[in-house]
Formats: C-alpha cells, sequence, structure tokens
C-alpha cells in the first residue's frame, strides 16, 4: 500500500516576518537557503531534506502547509485518490511544484481543516556531519496535532495515509509512525491545531548544547530537560517569536516499521518526564487554540 514515509517541512504564515526569521536563523540554528517576496525557506545542516521550515508573511500567525513525503509520483497519486475516497476537501491535484526543490505533489485539508502536502522527487539539499557539541538540528523529528476527534485523526492517519499506531499515552494520545522512527506524527485532543514541531539533535550532548546556546540568546526553556516514556526521547521545549512551540530531542527509539506492537502507557510524571528534573512543565506551553486559518488555502 502506498503510504507517507517520512517529513518535509512546515510552512507557517507569520505577523512579525522579520523576527521570526532571526529566530530560525539566528538562534534556533537553521540555515535560510533563499529568499524571495515576503517568503524565506530554511534548512537543517544534518539532513539532505530541501528545506525543512518556510515563513510567510502574513496577516496572522497560523499554520500554511504540513509537508509529508512519499516515495514515488505514483504513490503520489494513489494517496491523492485515497484522500479524496475519504471526503477531504482537495487544495490542489497532483502536479508538478513550483516551489524550492519542486518535486510533484498534491494538497489537501485534513478533516479538521489543517492544510497538508504530499509530493515526491523533491531534489535534494545540502547535508553534512553535525559535531556532537555543534547543538544545532539535525532534522525534524516529528510533528504534534491536536485534534477535537482525536480517535477519528487517528483512524484517519492510519487507514488513509499509511501511518501505525506505536504507542498511546492513556487514551487521550496517539504516537504514530510512517518508518523506523517511533513516532513521525502525534495527536492529542484539543482544538485543531499544531501543538508543536520537534527537532533531532545529534544526542543528549548535542541537544544540552543547542538549550545552552537558546540561553545565551535569552530564549526562555519552557519544558525541560527530561526524557519521555512512549518513544524515549530526551526533550526540551520553546517557543518561536511568533507563539508557535519547538522541540530539540535526540534518541528517538527505532523500531521495526512492520512489526512493533503498541503499548498503552499510564499518564504519570515519571512518564511524561522519566528523569524528573527539568523546569517548566505542560502547563507553561501556549495554550492550545483553534488555527485562524482552517480551510483556507495559503497564497503559496
Amino acid at each position: 500500500m502506498s503510504r507517507v514515509t517520512d517529513i518535509r517541512y512546515v510552512g507557517y504564515g507569520v505577523e512579525d516576518f522579520e523576527t521570526e526569521r532571526a529566530f530560525y536563523a539566528g538562534k534556533w540554528g537553521l540555515k535560510e537557503v533563499k529568499y524571495s517576496d515576503g517568503i524565506a525557506w530554511f534548512r537543517a545542516e544534518g539532513d539532505d531534506e530541501h528545506h525543512v521550515v518556510r515563513l510567510h508573511q502574513s496577516d496572522t500567525n497560523h499554520v500554511e502547509v504540513i509537508a509529508l513525503a512519499a516515495n514515488s509520483r505514483a504513490d503520489v497519486e494513489d494517496l491523492h485518490q485515497r484522500v479524496v475516497a475519504s471526503g477531504c476537501r482537495i487544495i490542489h491535484e497532483p502536479l508538478t511544484l513550483d516551489a524550492p526543490g519542486g518535486g510533484y505533489g498534491f494538497r489537501f485539508f485534513s478533516p479538521d481543516g489543517l492544510p497538508f502536502e504530499i509530493s515526491s522527487d523533491v531534489a535534494t539539499g545540502e547535508k553534512r556531519a553535525i559535531g556532537r557539541w555543534e547543538g544545532i538540528p539535525m532534522r525534524i523529528s516529528h510533528i504534534v496535532l491536536h485534534s477535537p476527534d482525536h480517535q477519528a485523526a487517528v483512524r484517519f492517519f492510519c487507514d488513509v495515509l499509511g501511518f501505525k499506531v506505536s504507542d498511546w499515552l492513556g487514551d487521550f494520545m496517539c504516537f504514530l509512525r510512517c518508518n523506523s522512527a517511533h513516532h513521525r506524527m502525534a495527536i492529542l485532543p484539543g482544538p485543531p491545531c499544531l501543538n508543536h514541531v520537534a527537532y533531532d539533535m545529534t544526542d543528549v550532548d548535542g541537544m544540552l548544547r543547542g538549550v545552552s546556546h537558546l540561553k545565551q540568546k535569552d530564549v526562555e526553556i519552557r519544558w525541560g530537560p527530561g526524557r519521555h516514556t512512549a518513544g524515549d526521547n530526551t526533550f526540551s521545549y520553546f517557543v518561536t517569536p511568533a507563539g508557535f512551540t519547538v522541540e530539540y530531542t535526540a534518541e528517538l527509539e527505532e523500531v521495526d516499521f512492520e512489526n512493533h506492537e503498541a503499548k498503552v502507557h499510564m499518564p504519570g510524571p515519571r512518564i511524561m518526564d522519566q528523569w524528573g528534573i527539568g523546569v517548566g512543565g505542560p502547563q507553561a506551553m501556549p495554550h492550545a487554540e483553534p488555527d485562524p486559518y482552517l480551510f483556507q488555502a495559503a497564497e503559496v
């Protein structure tokens, strides 16, 4: 069965474009690869994905696109047919993409109204080995979303896009894989919106060095450092100037995509954070609000 195989990038519309642009390039550790007419694209130097963040000048802060990967044009077309059959609204049919990196893909709104793109044949970007102490992101690790019907959202990602369930946290948070990483997506109850985007660091040292860099640049840590149970990954959460939550993470568990058996972890302090030494917590994160541009296609 054709399926999504990875994450490509997240595109944001932001009011204060220059401040958000300076955050990603000057503090978060990404590298700007192109700027044109109020749009900037950024790559993570440890991965060959052409770009992992797109910023676009807008009248409000919102998600413009969550871009996912498929292996081939045939897979893109098959996934398009399945998305249509599921009843989702299509933004555009499969076509040759004119964004930096090109490729072949289509866009649609999820059942909750968030905009997605699925593409193949995107040009690769530069990649280099990231040193242990550089403290910069290697790639996007995972994305967490809120859904008013999280059980239905899980079924959509699995039955239509080909994800598999890796673990549950109680009955309210589901971790979904599309390759050997324990999770590339996770779903929580709540209004339809983005919860956070996480970035893989080299290892725990790389994560903590990144935390140190951000501290020196007066970026407040909202929760962490810690280590989750589901996925066994380390974490440290921050908030961008536009109010989007971002995470440095490391050592996410690798699993057998086909045969990994899902577990249910009962919520508790040492399940959410096995170390139990970090500052803040979920209560220090931004309150979930519906994305202001649900079912509204981006200009670009």
